[in-house]
């Protein structure tokens, strides 16, 4: 007689589809890309895609019939895919049409947006939220946060030079020597790492901030200046975020930042706590201290900013320094941003596949438990749940 199969695994036979939707208009990305059609053939799915879905990333209709995913309507790929693939939450009118039996994948970020997470997720189907994926080393090839951490950090770099009133690098020229930026970035995470690198491309002298001492080789690796404030509480089991610190350690934090801030042309935050409004490490005192003509860009603008006068989505004068409120700049590099979340989309994919070919999805993989965040109708994420008042 048969064994029976554990109740939390499902299999199926295949062939599954995925159907891809277009995203909001702000958002110029695509979920799925041409170029891992074939990758996700080859582990047995089939791909749909929302007609013109990937033409603000510049990948035409075209380009996904001639690799064999089929265009369809919106309606058609909510209603007929066994898994839908986007990369922000869809409306809930179209979550309606997702069958109960059905999967959804997005980056649906619950901690900032809890409120999103209960619209769709007591409707039945199972909730996948990429965000949530645990930073452990064999989910970093699914971790979506760090891929796209990767281009705000350069193009948060690039957009401070465009608004930046000098150049970056130091010149000599016939009319004189002009002396090199100077960039302060505050977070040494994936973005703050890839803002170093970037700066220092450009001819910047740095200087990052980080709570963690343990990123201080990493950071000077790159060629930036380490600021250390001793008595930093431990982070290392925050998965690469920033954690709540003393009120002493802010006191001395806040008078370091202050004296790079004062001589910095360019300022870059980065620091983000899950689920709380972002550290405040920019004062409208130490603002009134730079020089005309600097800039800050704010990358936690969405949970209130690192800047005291950060508005999200928006670029703010005050008194000749410009403040650039943007956590989507992704967005604004959409081909390799949409590439990259892409793959990450087929590696994390590759978990639903057992040996044998068929689809698995087995809750006992730290992972996949993870980052199912609603499942027949019921929200299974505890933090969203605290949000939520449950």
């Amino acid at each position: 007689m048969a064994s029976k199969k554990p109740s939390n695994i499902l299999e199926k036979e295949y062939n599954m589809k995925i159907g891809v939707v277009k995203e909001p208009s702000f958002e110029n990305r695509v979920a799925i890309t041409p170029d891992v059609v074939d990758p996700l053939k080859k582990i047995g799915f089939t791909v749909a895609i929302e007609s013109s879905a990937g033409d603000r990333a510049f990948y035409s209709d075209k380009d996904y019939s001639d690799v064999g995913a089929s265009l369809e309507s919106r309606d058609s790929i909510l209603s007929n895919s066994d898994i839908i693939v986007s990369i922000h939450s869809i409306d809930q009118e179209s979550a309606k049409k997702i069958g109960k039996d059905k999967i959804y994948i997005a980056t649906l970020t619950p901690l900032a947006f809890p409120q999103k997470i209960k619209e769709v997720g007591t409707i039945g189907f199972k909730v996948f939220s990429m965000d949530t994926i645990p930073r452990i080393t064999r989910a970093q090839s699914m971790d979506v946060l760090s891929s796209q951490a990767t281009v705000s950090g350069y193009k948060a770099v690039l957009l401070s030079a465009t608004h930046y009133s000098r150049f970056f690098p130091m010149l000599t020229t016939a009319a004189g020597t002009i002396t090199p930026a100077r960039v302060l970035i505050l977070g040494a995470g994936v973005a703050g790492l890839q803002a170093i690198a970037t700066a220092k491309r450009l001819g910047a002298v740095v200087d990052v901030f980080d709570t963690r001492p343990e990123v201080k080789e990493q950071c000077t690796s790159l060629g930036a200046k380490f600021v250390e404030v001793e008595g930093a509480a431990d982070a290392t089991s925050s998965g690469g975020y920033a954690v709540e610190q003393s009120e002493d350690y802010k006191r001395r934090q806040k008078e370091a930042i202050a004296k790079f801030a004062e001589k910095a042309d360019i300022i870059i935050t980065t620091a983000l706590i899950p689920g709380k409004k972002a550290p405040v490490l920019i004062t409208k005192e130490m603002v009134d201290s730079m020089r005309q003509g600097s800039v800050i860009v704010d990358l936690a603008a969405v949970n209130g900013g690192n800047c005291e006068l950060t508005e999200n989505d928006k670029t703010v004068i005050y008194k000749g320094i410009t403040i650039i409120g943007n956590s989507n700049l992704p967005s604004t590099q959409p081909m390799d941003a949409s590439k990259m979340y892409a793959k990450n989309i087929v590696n994390f994919l590759k978990l639903f596949v057992n040996k044998e070919k068929q689809f698995h999805l087995n809750m006992e993989d730290e992972i996949i438990d993870a980052c199912l965040v609603a499942a027949e109708g019921t929200i299974r994420h505890k933090p969203t749940l605290a949000l939520l008042g449950n």
